[in-house]
């Protein structure tokens, strides 16, 4: 747990300045404008859901009742019917934008403690700056931009949509390596 002591300042730095660096992304620049899309029949679905007494929670629309049932001649012809989909449901009242920034910021924690343990277990104090810079980017790669591409492979996600995302990924990772090359311990 030394890697704790010697980069908490760092790690503190990395996920204030990315926090900084994400809000400025998706509130300031217009790059995220299209992700999500609006039913043409919005009201309808959402009074069909109200009166069915959708719970919050993740859907898969049509949904098997098992591995077996997703050959049977009823859910192919739904399928090939369609519409096909994941659908995510909040709890009523929405977003809790509080609390999800407040998640996210300790998700960045947890990424630049991640970041830290590689960086000192592989380069230890005293590492060059680009040494660095390319160990803890790496690794904050994988925090931060690598996972976006499940949502396009299992969930249907428009790949321009993960790419944008996975964009912001390594901007976050820059952002992480840079704070870690600069605040890197000497050797003592």
């Amino acid at each position: 747990m030394t890697f704790l002591t010697e980069l908490w300042l760092p790690i503190l730095l990395s996920a204030v300045f990315v926090f900084i660096v994400s809000s400025v992304i998706h509130m300031a620049l217009p790059i995220h404008k299209g992700d999500c899309r609006k039913m043409s029949n919005e009201d309808a679905v959402l009074e069909s859901m109200r009166k069915n007494g959708i719970e919050p929670g993740a859907y898969m629309f049509p949904c098997a009742a098992s591995m077996k049932d997703m050959g049977s001649p009823e859910m192919v012809e739904k399928l090939k019917k369609g519409p096909v989909g994941w659908l995510t449901v909040l709890p009523p009242g929405g977003l809790n934008i509080g609390r999800s920034l407040a998640c996210w910021f300790v998700f960045c924690l947890i990424v630049g403690v991640l970041a830290a343990y590689v960086g000192w277990h592989t380069l230890g104090a005293g590492a060059a700056y680009r040494a660095v810079f390319r160990i803890t980017g790496a690794a904050a790669v994988l925090g931060y931009a690598i996972g976006h591409l499940q949502d396009s492979i299992w969930k249907g996600a428009k790949w321009g949509t993960t790419a944008k995302f996975i964009f912001d990924g390594i901007v976050y990772a820059l952002v992480t390596a840079g704070t870690f090359g600069w605040l890197w311990p000497h050797a003592q």
